[in-house]
């Protein structure tokens, strides 16, 4: 079979793409009162008018405890309008949009949110400094149905595509990975059950949706840390995920927001832009030995999650999103002739967002990015997440 163009149109669920490149969902930081504002509109319209085809918001909670600090937004009436005004300025484009939806979990900074943060298992918290409770069959009731809630609400608001976040340590993924889950109960033990809630929650959003919206997962395909989802338990919870058929694609990722960040990233590791951004208490963490083992260095190539996600692709026959270290036309054209159906790129786009365009139109080949990833603090940054390089290079001033 012939190797699709990257730049061909394609069909994801019942939406049809004008080509196959997807920005993936990287936390904008332009919400300070839990609020869709004009600055994230414009955040998402530049590599939109650059050409990509579907824009992910990142990161949209279900639930208050659920956001990864108070500047969240939660999907929600209050919050409904914002969100269709962000979807219209999308679609005026010629573009899709995307709703990462989620729950933090243990991610989530209970301090900030001002309610107490749920995992599979209780544990301290790095980010609050308190104790993170077991999530109760309640709470596990009461999430899946905030899940199905804000599905409906998205739908309304006109969004496209729902990616519903399994990965990175947040609350679903933190019940697949063993490490983090030792529950005794039908939530805990075997894979079967661990996967309990990654199902539960993507039937659930299928009955309410349907086939009016595409509905897809971000899955790992390692976790990078002793307790967390390995490469074959990765390809179960797919294998599993497929089998129920209520997703029309999975998007590979890796890391752990909690314990191992930098497995996502690569590239340079910005541990003094990074502490300086932080509160007192986790600032004072960080520079113990505990502190600095969790911003670990992993050096940068070139599509570095490609040797994972082939065993995917050879394991599943659903459409798989291919992501990490996408800056070269080179790799996109290769992810198409490896079977992958849509490429997801983040740092790229935020330092070029005009990059894929220019690829279309043979001005480019390649991006710019040097991965140092000084963008990452940013994202605490006033007016939110920037690439400090083409700010120094513009002479623009830098956010606070």
């Amino acid at each position: 079979m012939a190797v699709p163009d990257v730049f061909s149109p394609i069909t994801l669920g019942p939406v049809r793409l004008r080509n196959r490149t997807v920005k993936a969902a990287t936390f904008e930081g332009r919400t300070p009162h839990g609020q869709v504002t004009d600055e994230l509109i414009d955040y998402h319209l530049g590599p939109v008018r650059g050409g990509v085809a579907l824009t992910t918001v990142a990161y949209l909670a279900v639930a208050p405890e659920g956001r990864t600090h108070r500047e969240v937004i939660v999907v929600g009436e209050d919050t409904l309008a914002g969100l269709a005004r962000l979807a219209d300025a999308v679609h005026a484009e010629g573009a899709a949009i995307a709703g990462q939806v989620g729950h933090a979990g243990p991610v989530a900074n209970g301090r900030s949110n001002g309610v107490r943060a749920i995992a599979a298992s209780g544990m301290p918290s790095p980010l609050s400094m308190q104790m993170i409770r077991s999530a109760t069959e309640a709470d596990l009731t009461r999430v899946t149905k905030a899940y199905v809630a804000a599905a409906r609400l998205l739908v309304r608001a006109g969004f496209d595509v729902l990616e519903l976040h399994m990965a990175h340590s947040y609350l679903i993924s933190s019940f697949l990975a063993p490490g983090l889950n030792r529950r005794k109960d039908r939530w805990g033990g075997s894979l079967e059950n661990r996967a309990r809630l990654a199902r539960q929650v993507a039937r659930a959003v299928r009955d309410e949706v349907g086939d009016e919206v595409a509905v897809t997962a971000k899955v790992s395909t390692s976790d990078g840390f002793k307790g967390g989802v390995t490469t074959e338990t990765g390809l179960e919870v797919a294998r599993l995920l497929e089998a129920d058929g209520n997703l029309d694609a999975l998007q590979l990722s890796g890391g752990s927001s909690l314990m191992n960040p930098m497995y996502l990233f690569r590239g340079g590791t910005p541990v003094a832009e990074f502490a300086a951004a932080m509160p007192l208490p986790v600032r004072l963490g960080m520079r113990t030995p505990v502190g600095r083992s969790f911003m670990k260095s992993y050096e940068f190539h070139e599509g570095y999650f490609r040797d994972k996600a082939l065993q995917f692709r050879e394991a599943l026959s659903m459409p798989l999103m291919f992501l990490g270290g996408v800056n070269r036309l080179e790799t996109m054209q290769q992810a198409m002739a490896d079977g992958f159906e849509h490429v997801a790129m983040g740092r790229a786009l935020l330092r070029e967002p005009d990059l894929l365009a220019r690829m279309q139109a043979g001005r480019a080949v390649e991006g710019v990015c040097i991965h140092c990833n000084r963008c990452m603090p940013t994202i605490y940054a006033d007016g939110g997440t920037r690439c400090p390089v083409a700010l120094e290079i513009s002479g623009a001033p830098a956010p606070a």
